[in-house]
């Protein structure tokens, strides 16, 4: 297990836990729904995203044997069959609203086994969650090809004109029919809503009128893989051509390891509604050329260029030196679709020779780090709110819309308050536009605290700004709030002195803070206070109105102070 880890580590991946299915069930639902489950040792290893060919026991059994250099990395091959023979998958101009792409390919004589097909149906079931991003841009049917025959049409219809019977089901139901049938099923039900609506349903069809599949919801039973298939037609359907094509080549790479004839793929025709045909799999093979000094530089490492060869070799990128060493030639084969530029190859260069392996240098730049002003600013002013006996809170940054508006009396528009398009919870609907809901309702939770509660927090808000390049900015503010059997006004008041005092501004209207009585729908009348400092108003303090006290689902009076402290900085 340790020298396994020890490999995935330096292959670039992270061996997560050494678990069992009876582990992970004990661990989710007790010890009790976890007996009769198998005892077999599970390795949960994690795989970074862009890395498809890695997503099966295949692809990575195949890439850590490449790495190991224990064998050579295999030549993928497609057979073009002979004019007339090959398998057609026509689209219709039906499907152009719809889903209007898709590739297809034949694996001949492929034999399976139990491991071999559950890893089979287990990589278009990753494929489809990632890449595929839950069946939205690309969705994979396979099917037994000898139960059908060609050619294929790719076509849309009606609901209503759909019937079939959907795989794993004894009797035939239409379109409709079967959408109803799936809207409790747990793992289908999330694709439904990709075609609900639409007036035609995407459907594939043989010649003799047979439902392969209606993507991207279900195949048809007839066509159904067993141990027993041994020619599979993949068709991918999807609004992504581009990553139609790598689902595909994914696919057909990793599986054509169990044909008669290893890493061979039979090819099949596209016609498109236009007439034109493309031959898919593309199975493109294509080379880069890189500097090795460029690797070197961009790595910190200092190899030869023979030597960073045969490192892209190891990483199932093959590759050879040219013209007196000033070039690398890399090939990159059909499985790698993350290498899109040429630090992609030195991201793999550097793997290779193990992030472990590079020495630690000085930078030749020398710089000194200064903290922030304004957290610098805050954070002293953290450290003498403390010593004034009032203790620090810490709220989420976003907030309900009651929070901040109803609550204290506002209403929503008038707060310049940022929402977020697609809340998760009530809880957080908007950026909080003033600290002071979240202090009130840390108080709310800790009313069994004896009396007084004096909570400060010094953190930013959010508003809208139609003038800043995202729209919105952030202020940094101070709020304090006193909480107790009378008010204590003249506590908070005390503290906005205090502060003031340590930002050494005097108390005078030439170049000091000064306060004026003013009105705040959270305060009680003629109980509220604007703060003016450096000529300009930067907050509010009062005696909190007792409506916005029970709204929180407070009993006491309370006092509250709320600042702009970016003006001192």
């Amino acid at each position: 297990d340790e020298e396994f880890d020890e490999l995935c580590f330096e292959f670039g991946l992270e061996l997560d836990e050494i678990t069992s299915e009876k582990d992970i069930i004990s661990k989710e639902k007790g010890e009790e729904k976890a007996k009769g489950a198998s005892d077999v040792i599970l390795y949960k290893i994690d795989v970074p995203a862009n890395r498809y060919d890695l997503l099966c026991l295949e692809g990575l059994v195949r890439g850590l044997q490449v790495f190991k250099e224990r064998i050579n990395l295999p030549r993928y091959e497609k057979i073009i069959p002979a004019e007339g023979e090959g398998q057609r998958l026509i689209i219709t101009e039906q499907t152009a609203q719809i889903r209007p792409h898709a590739v297809a390919a034949v694996i001949r004589n492929i034999t399976f086994t139990k491991d071999r097909y559950d890893s089979f149906i287990d990589l278009q079931e990753k494929l489809h969650q990632n890449i595929c991003r839950k069946r939205a841009l690309v969705a994979i049917g396979t099917h037994d090809l000898d139960t059908i025959s060609g050619p294929f049409t790719f076509t849309a219809k009606a609901p209503s004109e759909i019937k079939f019977k959907p795989l794993n089901q004894s009797k035939e139901y239409t379109a409709s029919q079967i959408m109803d049938l799936y809207r409790t099923d747990s793992h289908l039900r999330h694709y439904l809503h990709l075609i609900e609506n639409k007036p035609r349903y995407p459907v594939i069809y043989d010649s003799n009128g047979v439902v392969l599949s209606m993507p991207p919801i279900i195949n048809g039973d007839h066509t159904k893989i067993s141990l027993n298939t041994r020619n599979v037609f993949i068709e991918c359907t999807g609004t992504d051509i581009t990553k139609a094509k790598i689902v595909l080549d994914i696919i057909v790479t990793m599986f054509s390891e169990y044909c008669e004839k290893p890493f061979t793929v039979e090819a099949a025709e596209v016609v498109y509604p236009n007439g034109k045909t493309h031959i898919y799999p593309e199975l493109a093979y294509r080379t880069e050329k890189v500097k090795p000094e460029y690797i070197n530089k961009k790595i910190g490492i200092r190899e030869t260029p023979s030597s960073l060869a045969k490192l892209l070799t190891r990483m199932c990128l093959k590759s050879h030196v040219t013209g007196n060493g000033n070039h690398i030639e890399v090939e990159i084969p059909p499985t790698r679709a993350d290498i899109i530029h040429a630090c992609d190859i030195v991201e793999d260069a550097a793997i290779a020779y193990g992030y472990n392996n590079i020495q630690m240098v000085i930078p030749k730049t020398y710089t000194i780090a200064n903290q922030l002003p304004l957290n610098k600013l805050a954070e002293l002013l953290r450290l003498d709110l403390a010593a004034a006996g009032f203790t620090e809170a810490l709220t989420f940054a976003l907030c309900s819309q009651e929070d901040i508006a109803d609550k204290l009396g506002m209403d929503i528009s008038a707060t310049n308050a940022v929402h977020i398009a697609n809340p998760k919870t009530a809880e957080f609907q908007v950026a909080r536009t003033t600290l002071l809901p979240g202090l009130l309702k840390t108080i709310a939770a800790n009313r069994k605290m004896p009396l007084p509660l004096k909570l400060f927090e010094l953190s930013d808000i959010v508003v809208k700004d139609p003038n800043t390049d995202v729209g919105a900015r952030n202020y940094r503010h101070l709020c304090a709030i006193y909480y107790n059997k009378s008010p204590g006004f003249e506590i908070i008041h005390g503290l906005l002195d205090r502060v003031m005092q340590l930002l050494e501004v005097p108390p005078n209207e030439e170049n000091g803070y000064t306060i004026k009585a003013a009105e705040g729908t959270a305060f009680f009348p003629g109980r509220c206070a604007e703060v003016f400092a450096k000529g300009q108003s930067i907050g509010k303090l009062g005696v909190v109105h007792p409506d916005v006290i029970t709204k929180f689902e407070l009993t006491m009076p309370c006092s509250a102070l709320e600042i702009n402290i970016e003006p001192f900085v």
